[in-house]
């Protein structure tokens, strides 16, 4: 698979940041109460995110490594910003649904993680095409996540009725418990069809998946004499 069409593939579904890596859970509970929130807070992610990489991947040479993190949050933080004022001028009603969760796009550790772990070691076109994987990869998430909690809590999709009146939308679905029951669901149909989280697969490795203690303990076994 060409290396470009193959950084979308892993976004969108091998490394999917929601539903593989379980990364950005917090908008992804709090916003998909409906698709249109969802696909709002994913575009604007996806936006932050192919720009940042795009911005890290050209000065990545340049900044030290003393300071390389806190460099990449002020990049991140002014594109989010940049964001935030578009969505507030042109996108109103998008703005006050989403709320506080535009700003918080900046800790978003998707984001974050990928200048860390991608951008800051390759070049611009394929930091772009990274960027633009995970963006959509976490859209289609929230979107989907935001379409069923919609349809089963409010009985419309994109503010769309299409549940006859007769029938009682399921209100929990319209509330954060909602929304952890649809993403387990999600989850459950991944691991189906043979997509496995990192969780999973950390577990099925024989790894507790806390590396900070995994490391103390190889450690204490080498000064033991032990492997």
């Amino acid at each position: 698979m060409n290396k470009y069409l193959e950084r979308l593939y892993n976004g969108i579904i091998k490394e999917n940041p929601t539903l593989i890596l379980m990364l950005g859970m917090c908008p992804t509970l709090a916003v998909s109460t409906r698709a249109v929130n969802g696909l709002g807070m994913g575009l604007s992610t996806t936006a932050v995110l192919i720009f940042s990489n795009l911005v890290i991947s050209l000065v990545r040479k340049i900044i030290p490594d003393q300071v390389r993190l806190p460099a990449y949050i002020v990049i991140v933080a002014s594109l989010v910003t940049v964001t935030e004022l578009l969505i507030e001028a042109y996108l109103p009603s998008l703005y006050d649904a989403l709320g506080l969760y535009i700003p918080l796009i900046v800790v978003n550790c998707i984001i974050l993680g990928r200048a860390e772990a991608y951008a800051s070691k390759n070049p611009p076109l394929l930091s772009v095409m990274d960027g633009l994987g995970m963006g959509l990869g976490f859209t289609a998430a929230l979107t989907l996540a935001g379409l069923v909690r919609e349809l089963l809590g409010n009985g419309s999709i994109f503010g769309f009725r299409l549940l006859p009146e007769s029938i009682e939308p399921i209100a929990i679905f319209a509330k954060p418990p909602g929304a952890f029951l649809v993403i387990a669901l999600f989850i459950a149909i991944l691991n189906m069809i043979g997509i496995k989280t990192r969780q999973r697969k950390l577990v099925e490795e024989d790894c507790c998946g806390n590396c900070a203690a995994c490391a103390n303990r190889c450690e204490k076994a080498q000064e033991g004499g032990t492997e």
